[in-house]
């Protein structure tokens, strides 16, 4: 452990255990204490971190959404060091691309931007002249190699990688597109928070085909895929974690455990175990398909706000939006 980490007591994660007894609470466990490990981003001025990702040199990106910087933490350090991206720039999402640069959406410059690795070059590209502001959230790969995102402005938009053209079109039913992922098969699944459901790209022609979930208004936030193309779901109004078999055309959901749950950020590592973040419990929770249970991974700190997961084999990283940290669980 670094200098500037710390292990989380086992006293905060047994906190809240009286959700167990609340009527039609899914089953959960509380996480073994240890596993959990955080640091203090330790920048002058406040980042804002947003999303996250982990980087080829085992190092973590970060959106620093307040300052308009690519953070990037090193665990071994525990030292921060952020890239500026440009006049106006307000980051929202990142992911690593192929090419191993940082592809991120950004809502400031109403731009796609691209960070070379290592070399830390950055190359803005606009949205095309005359595009309304879109809001720009998140962003994927499809199996093309073509990146897709979206913006919750009622945006949905593609770079195709190989010439460098950026398009964009408008969303159906409007404003509210958010998360966005792609399956093993490569194809594109993005959701809309203000629409209540997820959708999936036709690549050749960029419509969007709608899936209308069984909770209604349920507010769907970000979406993942597992390793066999199920897009799990976390909803935001409901506080439900939901799954959507394209093949089968069938739907599950389960309630988070809690009193008020809040369930923002979805991911699945490569066991195709399922993590969900919760702001109304304080809380990130893991979910084993297998089992149907629910694991509660609780923060020492108040209103951490994970509003991101994302993660490499056996480690699973988490953006504390409200507090300045960034945490990991080692599964491993």
């Amino acid at each position: 452990m670094g200098a500037d980490g710390h292990t989380i007591s086992r006293r905060s994660v047994l906190a809240a255990t009286s959700a167990l007894a609340l009527a039609g609470a899914s089953p959960f466990v509380q996480a073994q204490a240890g596993k959990m490990q955080s640091w203090p981003l330790g920048t002058q001025r406040r980042t804002g971190i947003h999303d996250l990702a982990p980087a080829p040199d085992g190092g973590v990106w970060f959106t620093a959404q307040a300052s308009g910087h690519l953070g990037w933490f090193d665990p071994k350090s525990g030292r921060t060091e952020l890239i500026a991206l440009g006049s106006g720039s307000s980051p929202h999402g990142v992911i690593q691309g192929p090419d191993k640069a940082a592809w991120i959406t950004d809502s400031g410059q109403n731009a796609i931007v691209r960070v070379s690795w290592p070399d830390r070059k950055v190359q803005v590209m606009r949205l095309p002249q005359g595009s309304a502001y879109a809001n720009l959230n998140t962003c994927a790969f499809d199996g093309s190699g073509d990146l897709w995102f979206t913006g919750q402005g009622g945006w949905l938009g593609k770079v195709a990688v190989k010439t460098g053209e950026v398009t964009v079109k408008e969303s159906p039913r409007g404003r509210g597109p958010y998360g966005i992922c792609t399956t093993p098969a490569g194809d594109a699944w993005w959701c809309s928070l203000a629409g209540s459901f997820i959708a999936r790209i036709d690549r050749a022609t960029g419509e969007s085909m709608i899936v209308e979930p069984p909770t209604r208004n349920q507010g769907a936030r970000r979406v993942w895929s597992d390793s066999r193309g199920r897009i799990w779901v976390s909803e935001w109004n409901s506080g439900q974690l939901s799954v959507h078999d394209p093949q089968a055309k069938t739907w599950r959901q389960w309630k988070l455990p809690g009193t008020d749950p809040k369930a923002y950020a979805v991911y699945v590592d490569e066991r195709d175990v399922v993590w969900v973040s919760d702001f109304g419990g304080n809380a990130v929770f893991s979910f084993d398909p297998r089992t149907e249970k629910f694991e509660r991974y609780g923060f020492p700190r108040e209103s951490a706000n994970v509003r991101q997961i994302l993660g490499r084999p056996g480690e699973v990283w988490l953006p504390e939006s409200g507090t300045e940290h960034i945490s990991v669980i080692r599964t491993a």
